[in-house]
């Protein structure tokens, strides 16, 4: 297999297109994040999440591992569910605790997932809710597994 192919997000063509990956980032269901525990062990959860304007949204108990992870290092990794046809983001992390924010990210939590939590499951006392912006992408197609694989470049 070739060496993995390189664009900017958006750009040109004969590689997947940036589109490809943000379609599968908003209609996977569940995902798996990576972080890293302090003294550099890998740890992987799933997690539900919604891909919104250009950054992956989740949150967690404040406790959990994940949670304490980004604490300490906001560094991580997000994949989609479908191993076939995986994306996958790495990104730095950042704690959400503007109101307004909060607000948009259950709703769209509300919407995606036909729930209806009320506000006080992203208390900010219990819980931690983040936003990882890309800095590089993966993906492939599993009907062109030796010349689909594109690398995105995002600026930081």
């Amino acid at each position: 297999m070739p060496g993995y192919g390189l664009r900017a997000a958006g750009e040109g063509t004969g590689l997947l297109p940036w589109s490809w990956a943000e379609e599968r980032l908003v209609s996977s269901r569940n995902y798996w994040v990576t972080t890293v525990w302090p003294d550099g062990r890998p740890h992987v959860m799933p997690v539900w999440g919604m891909w919104h304007d250009s950054s992956f949204w989740f949150s967690s108990s404040k406790p959990s591992r994940k949670a304490r992870n980004l604490a300490a290092n906001p560094h991580c990794t997000i994949a989609t569910e479908d191993a076939a046809n995986p994306v996958v983001v790495e990104g730095v992390a950042e704690l959400i605790d503007d109101p307004a924010d909060l607000a948009s990210m259950l709703s769209l939590e509300n919407e995606k997932y036909a729930t209806n939590y009320g506000i006080e499951t992203l208390d900010p006392a219990l819980n931690s809710a983040f936003r990882v912006r890309p800095t590089w992408a993966f993906g492939l197609r599993a009907d062109d597994f030796t010349g689909s694989p594109t690398r995105w470049e995002f600026e930081p």
